[in-house]
């Protein structure tokens, strides 16, 4: 009961915080958790093991209905979800159960499949959502000069501000950040419309220093030109919404390890992590922007919980294919006082960072 009314009590600040359009991230945060714990179930029946409980949320259950032997039910705490397998329980790493029916009876390999389908759905839900984005269109940055830079590439060449930049070496530019995967330090051609002219110039890029996304200071070759601001709806239709769609999945995915090796080795400060508080908040914000802009958010997201839960902490999805693995290698299982070690230990750690960045977001929220 306790936390029912926690729960409400966190419900109304929200809504008082955020508004009606908080709704569209708790049903869109909710759909994240279900495709993911979908994947799990799908994979366990699939392989005949007995699944005993479909859970959004956690803790106290607000509503239940069994159909057939599993029950389906919505808990008070929104930051998850779980599927219950017989046999499997984080909650209690050390429940064993053999029956015919049971996850203890699969081979590893098995096992790890179950564990992979959850963040691979996912994975999979974020390159649908890319799908739909590249139909419905993303707004990006025109590739239409804001101003040049003195001294530089561009300004020797006699770019001017409006000039738009259609080809480099040949190759199409849709957007603004199309332009610098074709730079380098070679001599460059540049297809520019000027008005109602096209013409070519000819120039070489410059060595400068800049800054990438994580704040860090690197040299890249660059033209030395602005955006004007101006905005331009991109569309990806047909196959090329599948390539538009891979490539968007692949780059999120690496840029959440980027980000990871950046908070580890120091570059990205602690103060900087983000939680349920922050996710909630982007999302609510974006909802109230346009529907692709909500997209692009909730993709981003699904493919965070996806790579994230292939983390190796033993509570992770990640954790407990590492220690099949093991069990694959090796031919036989982790040492149960190693596994319900780390288990416990792997839980403290990951209640500790979701207090710590629930709070770092609300100091954040409360300074802005």
């Amino acid at each position: 009961m306790r936390s029912l009314i926690f729960v409400l009590i966190l419900l109304i600040a929200s809504f008082w915080y955020w508004g009606v359009h908080f709704g569209i991230t708790i049903l869109s945060l909710s759909f994240l958790i279900f495709f993911h714990e979908l994947g799990h179930f799908l994979a366990a029946k699939y392989f005949g093991v007995f699944v005993k409980t479909f859970s959004i949320g956690f803790g106290e259950k607000i509503y239940s209905k069994k159909l057939g032997n599993t029950i389906y039910c919505i808990s008070a705490i929104p930051l998850g979800g779980y599927v219950q397998l017989k046999g499997q329980d984080d909650t209690n790493p050390k429940e064993k159960n053999y029956d015919s029916d049971s996850y203890n009876t699969l081979s590893p390999l098995k096992r790890i499949i179950i564990l992979f389908a959850g963040p691979f759905f996912n994975i999979l839900l974020a390159f649908m959502l890319y799908i739909m984005l590249g139909f419905i269109g993303v707004e990006r940055l025109s590739p239409v000069v804001g101003s040049t830079i003195a001294n530089s590439a561009a300004q020797s060449a006699n770019i001017e501000k409006n000039d738009k930049i259609l080809a480099i070496n040949e190759v199409k530019i849709k957007e603004w950040d199309d332009i610098k995967k074709h730079i380098t330090t070679n001599p460059t051609d540049i297809l520019i419309k000027r008005g109602e002219n096209e013409f070519h110039i000819t120039l070489t890029p410059q060595l400068s220093q800049t800054k990438n996304i994580f704040g860090e200071n690197i040299t890249t070759p660059l033209i030395g030109i602005t955006p004007s601001g101006d905005k331009t709806t991109i569309y990806n239709r047909g196959f090329d919404s599948i390539k538009f769609a891979y490539d968007e999945t692949i780059k999120a995915s690496t840029l959440i390890y980027q980000g990871l090796e950046k908070l580890i080795t120091g570059v990205v400060p602690i103060d900087q992590m983000g939680g349920i508080v922050a996710m909630a908040d982007i999302t609510t914000k974006a909802s109230q922007i346009s529907i692709s802009v909500l997209l692009i958010i909730v993709a981003l997201i699904s493919v965070n919980l996806g790579i994230l839960n292939l983390l190796p902490l033993p509570v992770l999805d990640g954790g407990h294919i590492v220690f099949n693995l093991y069990e694959m290698i090796f031919k036989r299982a982790v040492n149960e006082r190693v596994f319900v070690g780390l288990s416990y230990a792997s839980m403290a750690l990951l209640f500790a960072l979701m207090i710590f960045t629930i709070i770092n977001d609300i100091v954040r929220l409360a300074g802005e």
